[in-house]
């Protein structure tokens, strides 16, 4: 009989590219390589789940932003090779902060059990 911690999180589960820790795919900001106005590469938020092509997902906090950048993990979870810059997604996670009272996802250090 299952108990109800080890009923997974209802649609997809995907992993935070900052703090490793795996949540559903809506509770995480999806983020793909696109351009910025300039129409240099950038990392581009796709809160709506629909932009074509690889993404990364991240929770939508400054401390699993503050690891993904650390860590070098946009590059390596979308596979590009060009430096990516970050004004769009930095933007719009400052955005939706300041409309959050609460952070509810506190990552650790970032680092991986094993």
């Amino acid at each position: 009989m299952a108990t109800t911690s080890d009923t997974p999180a209802p649609g997809p589960v995907r992993t935070c590219v900052g703090c490793r820790a795996r949540a559903a795919a809506s509770e995480l900001l999806r983020v793909v390589a696109g351009s910025d106005a300039e129409g240099r590469p950038a990392l581009v938020p796709d809160p709506d789940h629909r932009a074509p092509g690889r993404g990364a997902h991240l929770h939508p906090t400054t401390e699993c932003w503050e690891l993904a950048v650390r860590r070098r993990a946009f590059s390596r979870a979308l596979r590009s090779g060009v430096l990516l810059t970050d004004t769009l997604l930095a933007e719009h996670l400052h955005a939706a902060l300041a409309t959050t009272t609460s952070d509810q996802h506190r990552p650790e250090t970032g680092a991986r059990s094993s």
